[in-house]
C-alpha cells in the first residue's frame, strides 16, 4: 500500500505529498498477479511497479473507476494459473521483476491531493529508474503521471487508446475529457509521433495535434495495418501507452463510465499491444474500469489482460521473442 503519514510508510514522500491521512479507497485486498507488494522504493529491486489510482471525480459520465484498481487485481487471479502467457515463448516473471505498491492515497473530496500525491510518487518511482503501470480511476490520472515522466524523459511519443480523444479545452480544472489538452499545451508529450487509436466520438479536426486511427478505420484495417501506423508514427521514440477501457466496444467491457459503441474487439487490442513489443516503453496505464457497471468480471479481466499484455511487451525487448 501507498499510505500516509511516513511513520506508516519509510517510501513516503512527506515533504512532497498533501496529508492523506484517512484515505477512503486505498486499501488493498490483493496485488497484481500475486507480485511481490513494494515497501520501500529505495530497496526496490523491481524494473516495474504496479500502483493504483482510486480516483474518479473527474470523471463526466457514470463515477465508479475508483474501483477500477481494486476490480483488476481481483481480475488478475484468473491469470496467475498460466505461468507462461499464450501465445508468449517465455514467463514475464523469469524476465521481468514487477512489485505492487498498492494504491496511492489522497483526500477523497479535495483533487489537489490527488494530483500533488500522484505527481511526487510517480517522479519518485520515475526517478529511481522504474517503469510504471497504473490502474486507473477515472483517465484525469494519466495528467500528473505525463508530468512525473517528461520531467524525467522529456516529451514521450503517446499511444492513446480510446473511444475520445480527451483534448477538449473546456470542463474543470479536473476533467477526464482534458487531460492530453492540458499534456499538449504543457509540452509533456511529442505530438509530432504521438497516436491516438479507436476514436469514435466528435472532435475538431482542425489543427488536431495528434495522428488519428478512428474506430471504423482501425477495424477496417486491423491490427498489422495499424502497427505500421503505430511504427512509423513512433519512430523510436521513448513511449507512454495509455489504455482508456471504453476503446474497447461495450461488448467487452460494459463496465466503464462512458461506453461507446463500436469499438476494438479484445482480440484486435491485444494483437496491437503484442506488436509493441521491442519499443522503448517507459511508462503505461490502463483506466476507466468501473466494475459496478460491469456483469461477471467481464471488464475488469479485459483491463488485467491488457495490462498483462503490456508487460509482456516490455519484457520482450529484455527477452528474444
Amino acid at each position: 500500500m501507498y499510505p500516509t503519514p511516513a511513520a506508516q510508510n519509510p517510501m513516503a514522500i512527506a515533504s512532497a505529498t498533501a496529508n492523506a491521512d484517512m484515505p477512503l479507497y486505498s486499501a488493498l485486498g490483493m496485488t497484481f498477479m500475486q507480485c511481490p507488494l513494494m515497501t520501500d522504493i529505495h530497496h526496490s529491486q523491481a524494473d516495474v511497479i504496479v500502483a493504483g489510482v482510486p480516483f474518479d471525480m473527474a470523471t463526466s459520465g457514470r463515477p465508479g473507476a475508483r474501483f477500477g484498481p481494486q476490480g483488476v487485481r481481483q481480475a488478475s487471479a484468473n491469470l496467475i494459473w498460466e505461468g507462461r502467457r499464450w501465445p508468449w515463448t517465455f514467463a514475464l516473471d523469469d524476465v521481468l521483476k514487477l512489485e505492487d505498491a498498492g494504491n496511492l492515497a489522497f483526500r477523497h473530496g479535495e483533487p489537489q491531493t490527488l494530483v500533488d500525491n500522484l505527481e511526487a510518487f510517480a517522479s519518485a518511482l520515475v526517478q529511481g529508474g522504474k517503469k510504471t503501470l497504473f490502474f486507473g480511476g477515472d483517465h484525469f490520472v494519466t495528467l500528473p503521471i505525463l508530468r512525473a515522466q517528461a520531467r524525467q524523459h522529456g516529451p514521450l511519443a503517446l499511444i492513446h487508446f480510446d473511444a475520445h480523444t480527451d483534448t477538449y479545452d473546456g470542463g474543470s480544472q479536473y476533467d477526464h475529457g482534458t487531460l492530453f489538452h492540458h499534456a499538449v499545451v504543457e509540452g509533456l508529450v511529442d505530438t509530432e509521433h504521438s497516436i491516438q487509436l479507436g476514436i469514435r466520438t466528435a472532435y475538431e479536426l482542425d489543427g488536431h495535434p495528434f495522428e488519428v486511427i478512428d474506430a471504423a478505420e482501425l477495424n477496417d484495417l486491423g491490427p498489422a495495418a495499424t502497427l505500421t501506423r503505430i511504427r512509423q508514427r513512433v519512430a523510436g521514440r521513448p513511449v507512454y501507452i495509455s489504455f482508456d477501457i471504453d476503446a474497447l466496444d461495450p461488448a467487452f467491457a460494459p463496465g466503464t463510465g462512458t461506453p461507446v459503441s463500436a469499438g476494438l474487439s479484445m482480440d484486435c487490442a491485444l494483437k496491437i499491444i503484442r506488436g509493441l513489443a521491442g519499443m522503448d516503453i517507459r511508462g503505461m496505464d490502463v483506466v476507466e474500469v468501473a466494475p459496478a457497471y460491469d456483469h461477471a468480471e467481464i471488464t475488469s479481466l479485459a483491463g488485467a489482460t491488457l495490462a498483462l499484455e503490456m508487460l509482456y511487451a516490455v519484457a520482450a525487448g529484455k527477452h528474444p521473442v
